[in-house]
């Protein structure tokens, strides 16, 4: 499959150690795809293991989590850490709760985020962790014991120059407060051993923000390089009306681009006249879903309640924000048909190797997660930076810092993938140019 077979028999030695983790393993073979255009060049790669060092997470914890729901009965969760790699920094990376939450997923998004970190300049590692825990539906009091029972744990796991942790799907501004709570009962410090705080207790403006503003700052810089353009007009198209959806349409919305489809979990609206961007937000806000109500309150929208069918809608970009793998390579067909030539991805991942291969090889430019969802994780390592320097900035501040920071990581990308001759493939630059940073600090280091 690769030109070389140093990546070739490596590829099939961690399939064999991993045979289930198909998550991970998507990962490891999109990466590979571009260390295909680098080993080769760099003996030291091969000479000092880098790869195999750098595939295989320094730590997974894993542990029990006893709780007791408001009927009285003691419930049992599973808990973990994927702390991947902290050549750089500190592990730094999201928590998920939800009963999907399984190893290959956090070793998938662990590994990923070590180079998303790299690319930020930032010095953080990379890590990932939660519970198969679902929050939805639980009360307050549940989620807290929750919470408590894990960090009872967890804390001896984590801390400033350490670990730290923050939120991602299903762990909010609640699940956070309630950890970070317990964690400074326990270890009786008051420290950024979270971010995405509440602004009450050293948290960020420009936060929960981050990600989607980040985004469409991103997308915005690969419009003026390949197309000398802006956005004003461009048709999009955004899945997922989470925190990072539903800011990617305010920021869209702002820079003058055209909403025309959006889904969540019921299904998508769309309207090639555009939507109601404010009306969206609110709503998503309010009830973390929208297109039902949308199409109630807005009559001759079209509402379709199957979400995965809005890749066919035509449109000049996509913003996939929802979750991994939501498109296939006969979605990355059906967008290509229908008129899109940009593609930036908002989550982590959702789309799997083939399509990214079918982006990469018929003229759609794609941007992968690590880069282009780098925001949310930028502004956290400002938070820290805010907690450790006792400060707080304004939004203004932080939204200028994090438009600086889209626009480096553009550049280094696209500077890179040039470097290697194929200046249109984002996802390469991206790749090699976050490994680059982590290999020079694990050769510094020797072997640890």
């Amino acid at each position: 499959m690769y030109k070389s077979k140093y990546l070739n028999d490596l590829l099939e030695q961690i399939r064999a150690k991993n045979p289930e983790q198909k998550e991970f393993l998507s990962a490891v073979e999109e990466f590979f795809d571009s260390m295909d255009f680098l080993v080769d060049k760099d003996p030291r790669i091969e000479k000092y293991s880098i790869l195999e060092r750098i595939t295989m997470p320094e730590r997974v914890i894993t542990f029990r989590v006893p709780w007791v729901d408001d009927e009285g009965k003691i419930r049992v969760n599973t808990g973990y850490r994927v702390q991947f790699n902290s050549a750089i920094g500190p592990y730094k990376g999201g928590m998920r709760f939800d009963k999907s939450v399984n190893l290959s997923i956090l070793k998938f998004l662990g590994f990923e985020q070590t180079f998303k970190n790299s690319l930020t300049g930032l010095p953080m590692g990379g890590g990932k962790g939660g519970a198969d825990f679902d929050p939805r539906g639980k009360s307050d009091g549940e989620v807290m014991r929750f919470c408590q029972s894990f960090m009872a744990e967890f804390y001896r796991h984590i801390g400033p120059d350490t670990d730290v942790p923050a939120g991602d799907l299903g762990f909010g501004a609640r699940e956070i407060g309630y950890m970070f709570g317990y964690y400074k009962k326990l270890a009786n410090e008051w420290s950024g051993v979270f971010t995405g705080k509440n602004i009450s207790y050293g948290g960020s403006l420009g936060r929960p923000e981050a990600t989607g503003y980040g985004l469409l700052y991103f997308t915005a810089e690969m419009m003026k390089e390949y197309k000398k353009d802006d956005l004003k007009g461009k048709r999009v198209i955004i899945s997922g009306s989470g925190k990072v959806g539903g800011m990617a349409a305010d920021k869209a919305n702002q820079m003058g681009a055209k909403l025309v489809a959006m889904s969540d979990i019921e299904g998508f609206v769309s309207d090639p006249n555009g939507l109601d961007v404010p009306y969206i937000v609110k709503k998503a806000k309010e009830k973390g879903m929208f297109s039902k109500d949308y199409a109630k309150d807005h009559p001759g929208v079209k509402f379709v309640g199957d979400p995965h069918a809005m890749w066919a809608t035509p449109c000049d970009i996509a913003l996939p924000c929802a979750t991994q793998g939501e498109i296939h390579e006969a979605d990355a067909k059906l967008l290509k048909e229908n008129g899109c030539y940009m593609l930036v991805e908002g989550a982590n991942m959702p789309c799997d190797v083939e399509a990214i291969r079918y982006f990469n090889n018929n003229g759609v430019l794609f941007a992968p997660g690590k880069a282009s969802n780098a925001g949310g994780v930028a502004v956290s390592g400002l938070e820290m930076s805010q907690n450790a320097m006792h400060l707080s900035w304004t939004f203004e501040e932080v939204d200028e810092k994090l438009k600086g920071i889209m626009k480096e990581i553009f550049r280094k990308c696209h500077e890179t993938a040039v470097k290697f001759g194929q200046p249109n493939n984002i996802a390469l630059g991206a790749n090699i140019a976050g490994f680059e940073k982590v290999l020079d600090a694990m050769l510094a280091q020797g072997v640890c």
